[in-house]
């Protein structure tokens, strides 16, 4: 038995797919279980890279002191004044979901904003699309989006020998999809 279970209805992603649409932002308020705090010396130059780069939204500013940044539920990032950034992006970064479609604007609207700030996309072994972002702050974003399992493929293998079992959504299955829309 496992002590893993399908939970994917609390979660704003959509089933992964070559046609999955994002969800609109979500512009309510919230306890947030979970953000990012950015340090920046320039809040008015994050800010514009993280909305016409990154697709998130200002959800409000309290100016010179605070930008509320968010694109989907629970995709919250908080920019706060600092006297410097690092030199280097750290080791260590955060991930945001997109869908499949959403990738190469994405890519195209950051290099057009800052030409060296992205890398890939890639595609892991863990069954997604990823591109890794470096804002001007030096913060390593990667924005990820899930693709199609084939259920006879090595993903779903190593998923299940884990003891989970993908749910149809995840699986790609078109009945699954036409069910839930």
């Amino acid at each position: 038995m496992s002590d893993h279970y399908n939970a994917f209805e609390m979660s704003p992603v959509p089933p992964p797919g070559p046609d999955a649409v994002a969800p609109e932002p979500f512009r309510g308020i919230y306890g947030m279980p979970a953000f990012v705090t950015i340090p920046t010396d320039d809040l008015a130059a994050s800010a514009d890279f993280w909305v016409r780069g990154l697709g998130f939204f200002e959800l409000f500013e309290i100016p010179g002191r605070l930008v509320h940044l968010r694109r989907w539920a629970f995709q919250d990032v908080l920019l706060v004044p600092a006297q410097s950034v690092p030199e280097q992006p750290p080791a260590i970064g955060v991930g945001f979901a997109c869908v499949l479609g959403q990738v190469d604007s994405l890519v195209e609207a950051c290099r057009a904003l800052r030409p060296d700030s992205v890398d890939g996309p890639r595609d892991t072994p863990w069954n997604t699309r990823d591109v890794t972002v470096t804002t001007p702050e030096n913060a390593r974003i990667v924005l990820t989006a899930a693709k199609p399992l084939d259920p006879a493929g090595q993903e779903a293998r190593n998923l299940e020998a884990v003891g989970i079992t993908p749910p149809d959504s995840v699986r790609g299955d078109e009945e699954e999809h036409a069910r839930r829309r």
